[in-house]
């Protein structure tokens, strides 16, 4: 059984944060203005005429009636009684660049699905152990947290996580967090150190001078040295530098 297409009142809107008083929208196909919806095989000129039963040219009659479309103040009412306007209106190729569709429930949806992250990362946030404030704040902010206060860095994250809730919770999540944090550390309290205008990385300790790895061009030292924290031979490396930094 066909499902019944329910008909109702639809309001659009010109995308930007200015509209003019009056906007006229392109209605017909034109040599100079192609209007086409590619229908999955050809391509079709559209045309918006009222008293037509489609808005493909091919299938209008020689009668057409032409009406100018217009955007008063940046929006446009088109009521259920006009079916075919709103048809001709979403197969327009300007819809969703030049235009869109006003819809309320799916604007709140995303509204609520962004307080929903708001309230998550700040919730976490006020929950994270200080070993994991400092990697947010050394990895995501890059911030000396060395020489922040407790309560500065709480703050710094906590509004992180309110300003930009998404990548905090994707940076919580994640898995080379710890690692870079790890590497960060490492530099910042000498164990490892750069030589060579930073090519390569040395170790800085008692009795241990030696090359560690290298930099590429263009790559993120601390990136790099997480990524060898990850082999076989950075995780013997790795352990030992853990131990140190707890000395």
């Amino acid at each position: 059984m066909k499902k019944q297409v329910v008909l109702k009142d639809k309001i659009y809107r010109l995308k930007g944060m200015t509209a003019p008083l009056s906007y006229i929208l392109n209605s017909r196909n034109t040599k100079r203005k192609p209007l086409l919806h590619f229908d999955g095989s050809r391509n079709r000129a559209l045309r918006y005429a009222s008293n037509q039963a489609s808005c493909f040219q091919d299938e209008q009659d020689d009668n057409s009636i032409l009406e100018p479309i217009v955007f008063e103040d940046g929006m446009l009412f088109v009521p259920k009684t006009n079916p075919l306007l709103q048809e001709f209106l979403s197969y327009h190729p300007s819809n969703g660049e030049t235009f869109v569709e006003l819809d309320e429930e799916k604007d709140a949806t995303e509204e609520v699905d962004v307080l929903d992250a708001q309230l998550e990362a700040q919730l976490q946030a006020r929950d994270l152990p200080i070993d994991m404030l400092e990697t947010i704040g050394r990895i995501a902010l890059s911030l000396n947290v060395d020489k922040l206060s407790t309560a500065e860095l709480k703050r710094d994250i906590r509004l992180f996580a309110r300003n930009s809730p998404i990548d905090f919770l994707d940076t919580l999540n994640d898995p080379m967090l710890k690692l870079q944090s790890l590497s960060a550390k490492c530099l910042s309290e000498g164990l490892l150190m750069f030589k060579n205008k930073s090519k390569d990385i040395y170790y800085n300790l008692p009795g241990n001078k030696k090359k560690l790895i290298s930099i590429p061009f263009g790559e993120s030292p601390v990136h790099v040295l997480s990524s060898f924290f990850q082999s076989n031979d950075g995780v013997e490396v790795m352990t030992m530098l853990e131990a140190k930094l707890q000395e």
